[in-house]
């Protein structure tokens, strides 16, 4: 596709000159989850799987390598991980099961420009786990049959089942608006897996993630 649509684009050029630096700050949300994540950690039952928020703080540096390409490298943290649906057994109701991963990650990604201000980019990233958590919120729920309702956020600490470092592919589009405001949308492919141990019979699980980014850059030269 990368290749198709620059072939396509006549006179396609980048933002700025060849040997030129920028740096980007940027900011962002999207959606996170983990491949092949079924079941909660307490429990034997499947639930349906789904999306959770992610968020994302950190900054790019960038130099135009020619004038459709530019190569950058990056520094963010990332919040991600996985989420079920509402669990509900016996007494016991649980709302918003989720996963909490924090990285600290590392993108290098090659920016292929197809028109002025857009790219393509693709590259490799590497992850840095900070934190795991599997966090939920208990209503209305006499867990104990002591004739006293529990309501409340709960949080458990889960680092110690996952791997330290996560990679993974980053696959994406950004436009850079005249006043260099920088619009990015990125998926992430994990390649690697996030489970510390597998199980026999079992799949092993992997991190995927959707982020788009608003960012402004700074020319440096």
């Amino acid at each position: 596709m990368i290749v198709a649509m620059a072939m396509a684009v006549v006179g396609a050029n980048a933002q700025y000159k060849v040997g030129t630096w920028s740096v980007q700050p940027k900011i962002g949300v999207g959606a996170a989850w983990i491949s092949n994540m079924d079941r909660l950690p307490m429990d034997d039952k499947n639930l349906d799987k789904e999306p959770t928020v992610a968020a994302l703080i950190g900054a790019e540096v960038e130099y135009q390598l020619a004038s459709r390409v530019s190569l950058s490298a990056g520094l963010n943290y990332s919040l991600q991980g996985s989420a079920w649906e509402d669990y509900k057994e016996g007494n016991v109701r649980l709302k918003n099961p989720r996963y909490e991963l924090g990285y600290v990650n590392i993108p290098l990604v090659a920016n292929f420009y197809v028109a002025k201000g857009l790219a393509l980019k693709t590259g490799v990233q590497v992850g840095f786990l900070t934190n795991a958590d599997f966090k939920f919120r208990v209503e209305n729920a006499d867990i104990f049959e002591m004739d006293r309702e529990v309501d409340g956020d709960f949080s458990m600490d889960i680092k110690r089942h996952f791997k330290k470092v996560d990679v993974s592919i980053p696959v994406g589009i950004s436009y850079e608006f005249p006043k260099h405001f920088v619009l990015d949308a990125r998926y992430n492919i994990g390649l690697t897996r996030v489970n510390k141990y597998s199980v026999p019979g079992e799949d092993d699980n992997y991190n995927g993630v959707f982020m788009v980014t608003f960012g402004y850059k700074f020319r440096l030269n």
